[in-house]
């Protein structure tokens, strides 16, 4: 396994991060404790969650992934300092998190003593915003016209966020969270937070997770040169595009108990034909280089040196193993000539 620094915060983490966030709706606590096993087991050491997993996020399932890590912490004693662990605060638009409420100063000590209690441990190494107050272009808001920017109250986006930095300074200091980072953000978000962190004397933001695979790939060059020049670690969740990536979904199947069979929060925005008509390319690639389709996306991930750790999630042991092995040697310049020969086809396939 290799081993990249966390941003500025000079923390290693491996250039795998297990998410969790199947834990309490897609996996009980005998096959989450499994996964954690696994994962630490083979030089694992990053874990992601959030407060508002599992996902699909319903009022029923609020906590429980941070419930079933904290479980499985407290029935191996040593482990907790083996791992780097990672969660989020949930933003506007959940109706049973704080009434619907945005990010605000007020809400961040609760929120971080409320993790800190389901996954019984006395801090968080990094402490993530799950995505931001003002509107933003994600979870499928990337086309023309979805997003108007001239609506963003830019002083008042200004102030929450200043208020923000000074309440998570405070826990900072209390000894809760080591670090924190961002989620969905773009270029804009990521340097004003690092512009008012070094204006105030606050935490700076060592990290972001962003949607990034080979259906989404918006973020190269903008949001990565934000990253690399202001040394914040860049972590892509969903780089399977939510489970279709592995091939799973091609031909209109629909494997049971998989995502695309449950209602998420924002329906099944990726099932549509051009996703499927470069998933089939892609498909075709890997077979060509004798690796499973989920094996192609994950190394096509890991190679970019700007990565600094890959978010995978698995519902299955068989998977996580077959991912893990992704991560074990890069892609020949056959494969990536080949990525790129769909890539350029199928640039942008849902929208």
């Amino acid at each position: 396994m290799q081993y990249n620094t966390l941003g500025s915060s000079g923390l290693k983490v491996s250039r795998v991060c297990l998410g969790t966030m199947t834990f309490g709706k897609q996996n009980t606590q005998e096959e989450a404790s499994e996964q954690l096993d696994y994962a630490l087991d083979h030089d694992v050491n990053f874990i992601d969650t959030a407060e508002m997993y599992a996902v699909p996020p319903s009022k029923e399932t609020y906590g429980k992934t941070e419930e079933y890590i904290g479980n499985w912490l407290t029935a191996n004693p040593g482990k907790r300092e083996k791992i780097i662990l990672a969660s989020k605060i949930a933003g506007s638009g959940v109706p049973y998190v704080r009434s619907g409420d945005k990010i605000l100063a007020k809400y961040i000590e609760s929120s971080i003593d409320e993790s800190l209690k389901r996954m019984q441990t006395d801090y968080i190494d990094l402490y993530q915003l799950h995505w931001p107050n003002r509107e933003h272009p994600h979870f499928n808001k990337h086309w023309f016209g979805k997003v108007d920017f001239s609506k963003v109250d830019v002083a008042q986006e200004e102030a929450e966020i200043l208020e923000v930095l000074q309440a998570l300074d405070k826990c900072v200091k209390a000894g809760k969270i080591r670090f924190c980072g961002l989620s969905n953000e773009s270029s804009w978000g990521i340097e004003k937070y690092i512009q008012l962190s070094k204006d105030h004397n606050l935490p700076r933001m060592v990290s972001v997770q962003n949607e990034f695979s080979l259906i989404q790939s918006k973020d190269w060059p903008y949001v990565t040169e934000s990253c690399v020049l202001n040394d914040v670690a860049y972590l892509p969740w969903s780089p399977l595009g939510g489970g279709v990536l592995s091939g799973k979904y091609l031909n209109e199947a629909m494997p049971e108990g998989s995502r695309w069979t449950f209602a998420g929060r924002h329906g099944t925005f990726r099932n549509q034909e051009g996703v499927h008509k470069a998933v089939e390319a892609y498909a075709a690639a890997a077979k060509k280089h004798n690796m499973t389709p989920s094996q192609l996306s994950l190394a096509w991930c890991n190679q970019f040196d700007w990565v600094t750790s890959t978010i995978i999630g698995a519902t299955k042991m068989s998977q996580l193993k077959e991912d893990l092995v992704a991560f074990e040697n890069p892609l020949s310049e056959e494969a990536m000539a080949d990525i790129d020969a769909v890539l350029r086809q199928y640039p942008i396939p849902y929208a």
